[in-house]
């Protein structure tokens, strides 16, 4: 990281390379796409811990109810990961997310008689697709997260709540959340810091379109470097995600030590 920092104030030009200053961040504040891929990568991000934070803990909670069949729904809730991400993003996208009647979702939106969605194919509709194609395909890790620490909680007092007559989401509410706290914020962040890094499904799906509507910050910065071979400005770019994300951990580090103090 510390070349990177010091390669972002300088230039490269005709194979020599000169100080630079702070003309890489200039140039970079002064495009628009910046602040765009900025907007674009928090829209994701918030979106992402809507749906992908909150789902894979309400699947492993469901899971965990059913003790027989346990194995097989681990299995079945985890196979998305075992694909390579290409190929899952690819699959996702093209049968499901057809935005002709073909894609399965539309016939299912048809079926209910509402009306089709062009899912990644316009702008307006491109990132909840993509949340959704990341939620199918990365979720299956944080449920088995979950579900292992479901499972070392205790059943005295499951069993408490229910004598003193908590129904199952005050149960969820008081018993669950609390006892798996540590694991619940851990995976906060780390999903946090993940999603704002978010590449692959906008490069794979979408080429960062339509109308640049999913071009995030990581995507930016691939295009600097590898697009415009700009590679002094697309590790400025680095460097300002990277002090980005590292003030966000410190101050949620500092924030979860006081809840805890308290």
């Amino acid at each position: 990281m510390i070349r990177e920092i010091v390669e972002s104030f300088q230039r490269l030009h005709y194979g020599r390379t000169t100080f630079a200053g702070l003309r890489n961040y200039r140039q970079i504040t002064a495009d628009p796409f910046f602040w765009q891929a900025w907007r674009n990568t928090l829209q994701f991000t918030g979106l992402a811990l809507l749906f992908g934070f909150a789902l894979p803990f309400a699947v492993a909670v469901v899971i965990n109810e059913f003790r027989h069949a346990q194995a097989y729904l681990r299995v079945l809730v985890y196979l998305p990961v075992m694909l390579p991400p290409v190929a899952g993003i690819l699959l996702f996208r093209n049968y499901f997310m057809d935005p002709t009647n073909a894609g399965l979702l539309n016939q299912l939106l048809h079926a209910a008689h509402l009306p089709a969605s062009q899912w990644w194919g316009a702008a307006p509709s491109a990132m909840p697709s993509l949340v959704i194609i990341s939620t199918w395909s990365n979720m299956g890790g944080a449920v088995l997260i979950y579900l292992a620490a479901l499972q070392g909680i205790p059943g005295e007092l499951y069993e408490a709540a229910e004598i003193d007559g908590a129904g199952l989401l005050k149960r969820i509410w008081h018993v669950t959340v609390p006892q798996t706290r540590t694991i619940l914020s851990l995976l906060l962040m780390l999903q946090i810091v993940a999603t704002m890094q978010m590449f692959t499904e906008s490069f794979v799906a979408t080429g960062g379109g339509p109308e640049s509507s999913t071009v995030t910050v990581v995507y930016l910065a691939y295009n600097y470097a590898f697009q415009f071979s700009n590679f002094n400005t697309a590790e400025a770019l680095g460097v300002i995600m990277f002090i980005v994300l590292g003030v966000f951990s410190v101050l949620y580090v500092r924030l979860e030590r006081r809840g805890n103090e308290a």
